[in-house]
């Protein structure tokens, strides 16, 4: 099966600051991969190379089978349409409806018509279990239901590939897990491509078809949920035990 994303020695540099170091990483179609790795190690840069956001310094990022390192501005944005994304906060906009949030993209960037837009909003809400809340404000919203919110706005243009970045931070597990289920369904209903960032060692193993572990700027370790659990890479063994014996430098 050929890969939706794949990335071929990436580098990136800021100033004298090496963060990607030759990443080499496929993303299977249709599949949740998921980017493990500590705090300010490089995760959420990759994000956004994969994404356009940033560019390599030097490298090639293939999606759905086209270089993306040698696009213009205008072919990006063209590309950047296969993409929906949840941010960590969610990213909402407080001054608009629930409504307004989920349908910016689509008034943004396509011609439909204003009742189109509305059955859209309407179908994505549905999709992640909260129909009939478009009237409500942001401020109204629990922190699980922000990031509901924000995925419906994800799926509104019916992407192939939805990033998510650290999904569960700052909720309970019992929201934790309800997010966890959410990507889970969403995924297989609508035969997306994820590539999920996240910290949380019990979510990895629940939502992930891939993992891959990124470390010092290299993916050290890729593989099903089983082989990551079977794995006796050390780096990855103190990542996954949280123990500050190892060779992982703790900052």
């Amino acid at each position: 099966m050929n890969p939706m994303i794949k990335l071929i020695d990436v580098h990136k540099s800021f100033g004298t600051q090496k963060v990607l170091d030759g990443i080499n990483l496929e993303i299977e179609a249709g599949k949740t991969t998921v980017i493990i790795g500590k705090s300010g190690g490089g995760k959420s840069v990759l994000l956004k190379h994969i994404i356009g956001l940033l560019k390599p310094d030097r490298g090639e990022i293939w999606v759905d089978g086209v270089n993306i390192t040698k696009l213009n501005d205008r072919e990006l944005n063209e590309v950047r349409k296969k993409f929906g994304m949840l941010f960590q906060e969610a990213a909402l906009f407080d001054s608009m409806t629930v409504g307004e949030n989920v349908a910016f993209p689509l008034r943004e960037h396509t011609k439909k018509s204003e009742k189109e837009i509305q059955e859209i909003v309407a179908d994505r809400l549905r999709a992640v279990g909260l129909a009939g809340v478009e009237n409500k404000m942001p401020s109204e919203l629990s922190g699980g239901m922000k990031k509901r919110v924000g995925l419906a706005r994800a799926l509104a243009m019916h992407p192939q590939i939805v990033l998510f970045d650290e999904p569960t931070t700052g909720l309970d597990p019992v929201m934790t897990e309800a997010i966890n289920q959410l990507i889970i369904e969403t995924q297989k209903n609508f035969s997306l491509t994820c590539v999920v960032i996240s910290h949380d060692i019990d979510s990895i193993f629940k939502i992930g078809h891939k993992i891959a572990m990124l470390y010092e700027g290299k993916i050290i370790e890729y593989g099903t949920p089983e082989e990551i659990k079977n794995s006796r890479n050390p780096v990855l063994l103190q990542f996954l035990s949280g123990s500050t014996e190892g060779p992982m430098k703790i900052m």
